[in-house]
């Protein structure tokens, strides 16, 4: 979706409260919220709460035909009504407080102008406006980029705690231990999974790992400036948490027109090939066998070499002896890893040079 239009370019800025609170909506919605925060200026709140949008600018939410725009505009409308909460939970003296707030209780529009008119519920409004120290400011550009509910929710905590981790090293006012606690930041499964709304959906951690992780991440990671891995950590046997790892790139402001060419199509060739893996079957089995995790799978490097150097071979393999013949080969060396050393060796070196001497046997046998 290209989106030109200036005023995604404005920023949103929320409490982190709420940032860190269950937004029980689905992505339109939620992204309509997003745009209605962007227009508050905060210096000066809005009188009774109410803002103005364009109705244009939201239209380029939709990414649709102008012959059915006014008809998805007003469903998301519609939908956004039945079904948008925060679930907002504060720490009082006694313990927890828990709130539960729809943000946009009423949205006004015309068939015969480009205004919309939204009223914010009053009880959002300190969320959005007294906010002092303790908020979160970014781009509403990145969120409308965003194509899932969990890559926005997920992208709107690690700003959080990205931006303090800024802030704080910048003040020096933190130890290297808690900078490090901010750009490296650990969140409970049971907390990931209420922040996200998937308490009970996605049971099974692969399922879970895949829509909540992996896909939302490899999101953030396309369409934003941001570098986001992750680590399962495990208290025995189960999964208790994951650990992110944050980092945040700049491009550069000038670049040498041959040389951003030649870039720009290294990028691209690049890319295509982390795509192709990340799709492809054998992907899927390496994970199932416990050679890949889900670190290396957010890793373009790793990824992209196991698309150019070793899947090609598991074709071949495969002509040879069909997907059932690869699946026993990773079978078998899941079970064995013979003169592998994790903390030496490349994964992608070790399958590589796996499969090709496989294939010098089989063909002899043959």
């Amino acid at each position: 979706m290209v989106i030109e239009e200036e005023s995604f370019n404005r920023k949103v800025v929320q409490h982190n409260d709420l940032i860190q609170s269950v937004a029980r909506m689905d992505k339109t919605p939620l992204k309509i919220f997003e745009i209605a925060v962007s227009a508050i200026d905060t210096n000066n709140p809005p009188k009774d709460n109410l803002i103005y949008l364009s109705k244009n600018e939201l239209f380029k939410l939709f990414d649709v035909s102008s012959a059915n725009k006014h008809f998805r505009f007003k469903e998301s409308i519609k939908k956004m009504q039945d079904q948008a909460f925060f679930d907002i939970k504060e720490v009082k003296n006694e313990g927890y407080e828990f709130i539960s707030i729809n943000p946009l209780p009423t949205i006004r529009w015309n068939d015969y102008n480009d205004e919309v008119t939204v009223r914010f519920n009053p009880d959002i409004m300190p969320y959005l406006i007294d906010l002092k120290s303790n908020f979160t400011q970014y781009t509403i550009m990145d969120i409308v980029k965003l194509n899932s509910k969990y890559s926005i929710t997920l992208y709107k905590w690690l700003t959080m705690h990205y931006n303090q981790y800024i802030k704080y090293k910048e003040a020096g006012s933190r130890t290297d231990k808690q900078l490090d606690s901010l750009k490296n930041p650990y969140i409970k499964i049971q907390s990931l999974r209420e922040l996200t709304d998937t308490t009970n959906e996605y049971k099974k951690m692969n399922d879970f790992t895949k829509r909540i992780l992996i896909e939302p991440i490899n999101e953030i990671n396309k369409q934003t400036n941001f570098s986001i891995k992750f680590e399962k950590i495990k208290k025995g046997r189960s999964v208790d948490g994951i650990q992110f790892f944050i980092d945040k790139y700049t491009p550069k402001a000038a670049v040498d027109y041959k040389e951003s060419d030649n870039l720009n199509k290294k990028e691209i060739a690049e890319k295509e090939l982390y795509v192709q893996a990340t799709n492809s079957q054998y992907t899927n089995i390496l994970m199932k066998h416990f050679i890949l995790s889900a670190t290396d799978v957010l890793d373009k490097k790793v990824m992209s070499n196991l698309q150019r150097s070793v899947y090609p071979l598991y074709d071949d393999l495969r002509t040879e002896k069909g997907i059932d013949g690869v699946v026993d080969h990773i079978e078998y060396v899941a079970n064995h890893k013979i003169g592998y050393d994790e903390n030496k060796q490349n994964i992608v070196k070790y399958l590589k040079k796996s499969i090709e001497q496989y294939l010098v046997n089989i063909k002899i046998n043959y």
